[in-house]
């Protein structure tokens, strides 16, 4: 299975790491440390391949657990006290260094980038539930990948036109021919 980036904010691909909801047993792609960095470098959240830790992995699916439940039900005060205290990791300040007479930014170096990456993505479920936006769940029966509705009238279906919306066009397309 491949990655999917088609939720629309970084909490929501994070949710989307764990495919097929609706059955009994999902499909993790976490699998392994190294999926997890692949993952964070792919989403823009981290600059490369960084190392990552069991502890990172397990922190990064308890996080992915409470922002699923935070956008699909009734908020629980551990999923919030989990998201706050993600969001708690220092993140990486931009310094000014002085060469040649010139100032110039110096790019910001994380303690650790993976923590950083987990406290923007706690960063961003902080702003998708308190905004205006619909979290809504792909209407294609075998998807399941959560997405941000942002559209107009708050009504769009699929996680990706290109790939559930196609698909459920063609299929009622087809039994309509058919019927």
């Amino acid at each position: 299975m491949e990655w999917a980036f088609d939720g629309g904010r970084p909490c929501l691909d994070l949710v989307n790491t764990l495919r097929n909801r609706y059955a009994p047993e999902g499909v993790e792609m976490l699998t392994s440390p190294e999926k997890l960095a692949e993952w964070l470098s792919l989403a823009g959240l981290t600059d490369g391949q960084v190392p990552v830790t069991e502890e990172d992995l397990e922190n990064a699916k308890w996080l992915r657990e409470a922002v699923n439940r935070l956008v699909t039900t009734q908020p629980a005060r551990p999923d919030v006290d989990l998201v706050n205290k993600t969001a708690d990791e220092p993140l990486p300040n931009a310094h000014l260094h002085l060469a040649g007479g010139e100032l110039r930014r110096t790019a910001p170096t994380p303690r650790n980038p993976v923590a950083a990456a987990l406290a923007r993505i706690a960063t961003d479920v902080v702003e998708l539930v308190t905004s205006p936006v619909d979290v809504r769940v792909c209407a294609a029966e075998d998807c399941g990948l959560r997405f941000a509705d942002a559209s107009p009238r708050r009504t769009r279906q699929w996680c990706s036109m290109s790939r559930c919306g196609n698909r459920a066009k063609a299929r009622a397309h087809y039994a309509r021919t058919r019927g």
